[in-house]
C-alpha cells in the first residue's frame, strides 16, 4: 500500500544555514557532514536503522523546532492491560514490540498515559524520525497560514503562492487539490524502482535560482484533470512546504515552533530535515520524542484549541480528517494529508512503521514508532491495525465495566 512517505528522497541536505531565518538552528555536525539523502537509506541494515532512526541529525542537516517554556502534561493513568491478536493467537505487547521492531508505544486517554514502552534502547528523552507522520504536521501549518491571513484559502491556485510553477502542469491547480494529492500531475512513489520520481527528485541539478521541488516538480506531465485522481505523493507535500514558507516568509521549522511547538507546550525540541538550500522536506523528515507526538495528536482532538484559542480556521480539523478521496483503501480514505478511517479515526502514518492514530469518539492517541525490516509491509501494516484495534476493544471493555479510578 502507498501510505509511504520519505526522508529519503536523493536530497542534498548539507546544512544551508545562511538560508534559514535567524531563529532557526542548523545542527554543526550535520551541516559539516554533507551527507545527501539517497535511495541507500531504504536498505540500511537493521542495526543501522536501529542507530539513526534516533539521531537523524547526526547524520543529515537539520533545522531546530524549539520548544518553549512550559510543558504541556501528560500525567499517567491507570494501567490499560492489551493482548494483540496475530495470526489467530493473542500475544503481549512486548511480543508484539518484538516482532514489529517496535522502538516506542505510546497509549494516551482523556489526556492521560494508559500504556508506555520501549524497546532497541530507544526512551522517553529521545527522538524519532517521522518519515511520512510530517505530511499531517505541514498541513496543519497550512491551516494556521490561513488562520493568520497568510493564505486566502484552500481554493487559491498552488501558482498564486509559487509563481515558478507557472507553465506547468499545476496551472490550475488548487491547494485543496495538493492537500489531497488529486493534482493531475503525473507522479512515480514506487520506491524499489532508483529511476521513480521519489527517488530521482533531487538528483537533479535545479533550475538557477529555483527551490530543487519546484524545479523538479514544474517538469511533470499531467495525466488526468486536476481533482479527478488521487496519486500518492510526497514531492506535492513538499511542495506544500515551499508554499507554506513562501506564504509566511518563515522556515517551516520557525512557523511550527511559533504556532504549536511553544505556545502548546511541546517539551522537546524537534528537528526537521532541509535541503541544500536550508528548505525543510515538508513530505517528511522531522524528528519528534514519543509523547511530542502524542501532544500533537491531543492538539488534534482539541481542535487545534490552545488555551482556549483555536490556531485554525473554524472547521479545518474536520474537513482535514474528512474523507475527501477514495484511496482504495477498505475501511479509509485521504483527507487533507491524514488517513482516514470509516470507523471515525484519523492517521498520521510513516515507513517503517511509524504512526498516530487520533480517535476522537474514545479521545484516543496511539503513537507508533518503529524500525521495520522494509520500508513497508503489509504483513506488518496489518499487524498495526491489529494493535490499533486491540487498544480500542481494551478501551470499550474497560467503559463497560464502569468507572476506572485515575483513567
Amino acid at each position: 500500500m502507498r501510505f509511504i512517505a520519505t526522508a529519503l528522497f536523493a536530497a542534498s541536505l548539507a546544512g544551508a544555514a545562511a538560508a534559514a531565518p535567524p531563529e532557526t538552528a542548523v545542527r554543526p555536525a550535520a551541516a559539516k557532514a554533507g551527507r545527501t539523502i539517497g535511495a541507500d537509506a531504504l536498505f540500511w541494515t537493521e542495526p543501522q536503522k536501529i542507530e539513526r532512526f534516533p539521531a537523524m541529525e547526526t547524520v543529515f542537516a537539520v533545522h531546530t523546532v524549539r520548544r518553549g517554556r512550559r510543558v504541556h502534561p501528560l500525567p499517567v493513568g491507570g494501567p490499560l492491560s492489551v493482548s494483540v491478536p496475530i495470526d489467530g493467537a493473542p500475544v503481549s505487547i512486548d511480543a508484539y514490540m518484538e516482532a514489529n521492531h517496535t522502538a516506542g508505544l505510546l497509549v494516551v486517554q482523556d489526556g492521560r498515559i494508559r500504556l508506555e514502552k520501549y524497546k532497541l534502547g530507544y526512551g522517553p528523552t529521545g527522538r524519532w524520525t517521522s518519515f511520512s507522520v510530517a505530511k499531517s504536521f505541514t498541513s496543519t501549518l497550512v491551516g494556521a497560514a490561513i488562520k493568520d491571513g497568510y493564505i486566502h484559502s484552500i481554493e487559491d491556485p498552488v501558482t498564486r503562492y509559487i509563481p515558478g510553477l507557472k507553465g506547468s502542469a499545476y496551472d490550475g491547480v488548487s491547494i485543496r487539490q495538493l492537500l489531497t494529492m488529486t493534482s493531475g500531475v503525473k507522479w512515480n512513489e514506487d520506491y524499489t524502482d532508483p529511476k521513480s520520481d521519489v527517488a530521482q527528485a533531487f538528483t537533479v541539478t535545479p533550475d538557477p535560482g529555483v527551490d530543487a521541488t519546484v524545479s523538479y516538480m514544474r517538469k511533470l506531465p499531467r495525466e488526468a484533470a486536476p481533482g479527478s485522481k488521487w496519486v500518492y505523493k510526497t514531492g506535492e507535500t513538499n511542495l506544500i512546504g515551499v508554499l507554506v514558507t513562501s506564504a509566511t516568509h518563515k522556515s517551516l521549522a520557525d512557523y511550527l515552533s511559533e504556532k504549536i511547538w511553544r505556545p502548546f507546550g511541546m517539551e522537546q525540541d524537534a528537528v526537521w530535515m532541509i535541503d541544500d538550500r536550508g528548505q525543510e522536506a515538508g513530505g517528511c523528515c522531522i524528528s519528534v520524542s514519543l509523547h511530542d507526538y502524542a501532544r500533537m495528536g491531543e492538539l488534534i482532538l482539541a481542535d487545534g484549541r490552545i488555551h482556549g484559542r483555536s490556531i485554525l480556521p473554524a472547521g479545518w480539523v474536520e474537513a482535514a480528517t474528512h474523507k475527501e478521496v477514495d484511496t482504495g483503501e477498505p475501511g479509509g480514505g485521504y483527507g487533507y494529508q491524514w488517513w482516514t478511517r470509516d470507523d471515525g479515526a484519523v492517521e498520521a502514518r510513516g515507513i517503517f512503521g511509524q504512526g498516530i492514530r487520533i480517535d476522537p469518539r474514545r479521545k484516543l492517541v496511539i503513537v507508533v514508532s518503529s524500525a521495520w525490516e522494509h520500508a513497508t509491509d503489509r504483513k506488518q501494516a496489518a499487524d498495526r491495525a491489529a494493535l490499533y484495534a486491540a487498544i480500542s476493544k481494551a478501551v470499550d471493555a474497560e467503559d463497560a465495566r464502569g468507572p476506572t479510578p485515575n483513567r
